[in-house]
């Protein structure tokens, strides 16, 4: 579902919440059904909290500006991944996501 003109909608969407939590996206890859974003925030803003915005702002903007997602019970699920970037480098966390989109 995450393809055209969605896509490029999110990732602006994405980028403006970002922006909103003063939180930088380093390197951001969105594949048909998910979304790989490695973003650098303060450390006293929870990971559950930018999750939440970022899913939160993004469904109700997505769905809003494009009806044909109101057909899904929801646009994400309510589970994501979450990782520090302390055990590799940050180039090396880049190059992974920058590989999805050829995979």
């Amino acid at each position: 579902m995450l393809v055209n003109g969605v896509s490029r909608r999110l990732e602006e969407i994405i980028y403006q919440k970002a922006k909103e939590l003063e939180c930088d996206v380093l390197a951001l890859e969105i594949m048909p059904d998910h979304v790989h974003l490695f973003i650098s925030c303060h450390p006293l803003i929870a990971p559950h909290q930018i999750m939440f915005r970022i899913k939160g702002a993004s469904s109700r903007i997505l769905r809003k500006e494009f009806p044909h997602l109101l057909k899904l019970p929801s646009l994400w699920s309510r589970s994501y991944y979450c990782g520090t970037a302390g055990s590799v480098s940050s180039e090396t966390i880049k190059k992974y996501i920058a590989n999805q989109n050829s995979h």
